[in-house]
């Protein structure tokens, strides 16, 4: 598993850890069902504080990304309410897409973003 946190970057650690993730999954370098190291071997290998790791798998887990089982730790599970997904993405799609517009930016141009976004994680159709 390869993480890699900015230190010296504004953003909060745990939400690079939290996107280090979700972006492994969306590229298939986490698959349904695999774990993830304990909270310990974590921190320790990328040289953060426990609380920092342990924070960003709450927030995974209540994102729908991970399930925590006490025996096995933290588990990629890609059980997210789909109609609620698509709720939350609905929203944030209605801000960045009004600001496009206030920046010009076309429809067209909007649609070719997410086509080559998409195809960085595998063309998901």
């Amino acid at each position: 598993m390869f993480i890699e946190i900015d230190f010296n970057s504004d953003e909060a650690l745990y939400l690079q850890l939290r996107n280090q993730i979700i972006l492994g999954i969306a590229t298939s370098q986490f698959q349904e069902g695999d774990s993830l190291p304990s909270v310990r071997q974590l921190a320790d290998t990328i040289g953060i504080n426990m609380h920092t790791v342990n924070k960003a798998y709450t927030v995974l887990k209540q994102e729908g990304f991970v399930k925590v089982d006490r025996r096995k730790g933290a588990i990629i599970a890609i059980d997210i309410d789909r109609i609620r997904t698509m709720e939350e993405l609905r929203k944030d799609l209605q801000v960045i897409l009004a600001k496009s517009s206030c920046k010009n930016i076309t429809r067209d141009e909007i649609h070719a973003l997410i086509d080559e976004i998409y195809e960085d994680y595998g063309g998901l159709k």
